[in-house]
């Protein structure tokens, strides 16, 4: 059985924000996400320093999933690592791994249509030749199930929680819980005030999932996303506060999800309104961020029930 393994956070600059990756403290230490191209070099580089580690010896780079702001700096850790460190991510995001363009399909298949940015194309391929340090084939793709040995008695088991993304991905530190989800757990969303995921049903089955069946001791969290009263939790939850996120996190998509429906079964109406055509949905749930800012979540997890409810019969 683990016990006492030391995890680290790591935060990364990324303009006003920060980005964050996690430290296993194991025989063969782990880097959970790795922010983007720059955050290696300028974030976790010197926090290993300090700490008395060194980011040469990191021997797995464990990606929660394929979003730029967690795998960007995938391919930059791997070369200062010697090329040594084993890359791990989810099998449906490891095209996002792969490469650039990929990152290119979410934006052109869901949210163009409703951004209406003739740039948007070529902006979308900057951001991600700007912040991707490089392509890369993973050395082990994963589906849930697996246990991967980091040395010693440290041993992390993969678990599926797709929603956020398809190749969405859990670590769990055995014998302790620790459990790293990236951003599979929403709230209320992180700075743009509105939680994103792909897919609702696979979103809230993984909530369920993580709250009634994994039941984390530490949750780890990809950003510092918000109570109902805006203020962010931290990026580290202890048994107390995970068991809130998770069950705020439910709750908060039954309340998406029912002004979703209401707004379908209504009848999309298209209005000069930057919420267009989902307009009743903001006003029923309050939310007055822009939903133009990239990636856009509101526009994201709109498209989401809006296919999930027209393949009902």
């Amino acid at each position: 059985m683990t016990s006492d393994v030391r995890i680290h956070p790591l935060v990364s600059p990324w303009g006003r924000f920060g980005l964050y990756s996690f430290f296993i403290d194991s025989e063969q230490p782990a880097i959970v996400d790795t922010g983007i191209a720059s955050s290696p070099a300028e974030g976790m580089a010197p926090a290993l320093e300090a700490l008395g580690r060194r980011i040469e010896d990191v021997r797995w780079i464990l990606l929660t999933h394929g979003h730029i702001d967690h795998i960007g700096g995938a391919h930059a850790l791997w070369e200062m690592a010697g090329r040594r460190a084993q890359v791990v991510i989810g099998e449906a995001d490891a095209p996002l791994l792969r490469s650039r363009r990929e990152h290119l399909r979410q934006y052109t298949d869901v949210r163009r249509q409703y951004l209406n940015d003739a740039d948007g194309e070529a902006k979308q391929l900057a951001a991600a030749e700007a912040v991707i340090s490089g392509e890369m084939e993973p050395t082990m793709v994963v589906r849930g199930g697996e246990t991967i040995s980091l040395g010693g008695d440290v041993t992390v088991t993969v678990h599926s929680i797709p929603g956020h993304t398809a190749g969405s991905v859990a670590y769990v530190v055995n014998g302790q819980n620790d459990v790293f989800v990236g951003d599979a757990v929403q709230v209320h969303g992180a700075a743009n005030g509105f939680p994103g995921y792909e897919d609702p049903v696979a979103y809230r089955s993984s909530l369920e999932y993580l709250r009634d069946e994994v039941r984390p001791n530490h949750l780890y969290l990809g950003h510092p996303y918000r109570r109902a009263d805006g203020v962010p939790y931290g990026v580290e939850l202890d048994r107390e506060q995970a068991s809130e996120a998770l069950r705020q996190s439910v709750d908060i998509e039954g309340g998406v999800q029912g002004a979703a429906h209401r707004c379908l079964c209504g009848g999309l109406q298209e209005t000069d309104s930057v919420y267009s055509p989902f307009a009743p949905v903001a006003g029923e749930l309050g939310y007055e961020g822009d939903p133009t800012l990239e990636p856009s979540p509101f526009f994201t997890t709109l498209h989401g029930y809006r296919t999930q409810f027209s393949q009902k019969p």
